[in-house]
C-alpha cells in the first residue's frame, strides 16, 4: 500500500489552544476550581459564632432567668419599646416603683457579634430613652429590658416604626 501523500494546497494544523475541544473540557474542573474557592470564601466571611464553652453553667442560670420573668409578671410590668431616629425609648407601667436606669439588651436573630447593651435613663415624661448610636440592620431584634431581679421583652423591627409591646418573657 502506498501513503496517500498530502497536497500541498492543504492548511497547517492549527495549535491546540485554537480548538474548542480543550477548552470544552477543561471547563468543567475550572467551573468546580472556582465553586469550591466561593464557597470557602462564603464559609470563612460569615462564621457563625461558637456554641458556649460554658453550656452547663448557662442551663443552669435558666432557672434565674425563669424567676426574673415570673417576677416581672407578678409586678404587672408591661410597655412598649420603640425604635427611632438614633434613639430607643421604652415606656413602662408597673405594680411597684421602677428604677432610674435600665438595662437593655438588643439581640440580632442570628449573629450574637451584632447584639447591644444600651443604658437607659429616665427622663422628664417617665420614659425611659438611650442613644442607639448605628442604626439596626432591618431585621426582627429581640429588645429585652431588664434589672437585676426582673425582665421583660418584645420583637423590635426597625422597618416598621410602630411600638412594640414589652411583656415578661422572652417571645
Amino acid at each position: 500500500m502506498s501513503a496517500m501523500p498530502i497536497p500541498p494546497e492543504s492548511a497547517p494544523a492549527k495549535p491546540w489552544y485554537r480548538e474548542p475541544w480543550p477548552w470544552l473540557l477543561m471547563s468543567g474542573p475550572g467551573l468546580v476550581v472556582i465553586a469550591g474557592v466561593v464557597t470557602a470564601w462564603i464559609a470563612f466571611s460569615g462564621a457563625d459564632g461558637l456554641v458556649a464553652d460554658d453550656y452547663y453553667k448557662q442551663g443552669l442560670g435558666i432557672n434565674r432567668t425563669i424567676a426574673r420573668d415570673a417576677r416581672a409578671a407578678s409586678l404587672a410590668i408591661g410597655g412598649d419599646v420603640r425604635v427611632e431616629g438614633g434613639k430607643v425609648r421604652v415606656a413602662l407601667a408597673a405594680n411597684a416603683a421602677l428604677p432610674e436606669r435600665l438595662t437593655m439588651r438588643i439581640a440580632h436573630p442570628s449573629r450574637a457579634s451584632e447584639d447591644r447593651v444600651v443604658h437607659l435613663a429616665r427622663v422628664a415624661d417617665g420614659t425611659w430613652e438611650a442613644p442607639l448610636g448605628a442604626p439596626l440592620a432591618p431585621v426582627a431584634w429581640r429588645a429585652i429590658v431588664e434589672t437585676g431581679d426582673w425582665r421583660v421583652s418584645a420583637s423590635v423591627d426597625p422597618r416598621h416604626p410602630a411600638p412594640a409591646p414589652l411583656a415578661p418573657g422572652v417571645r
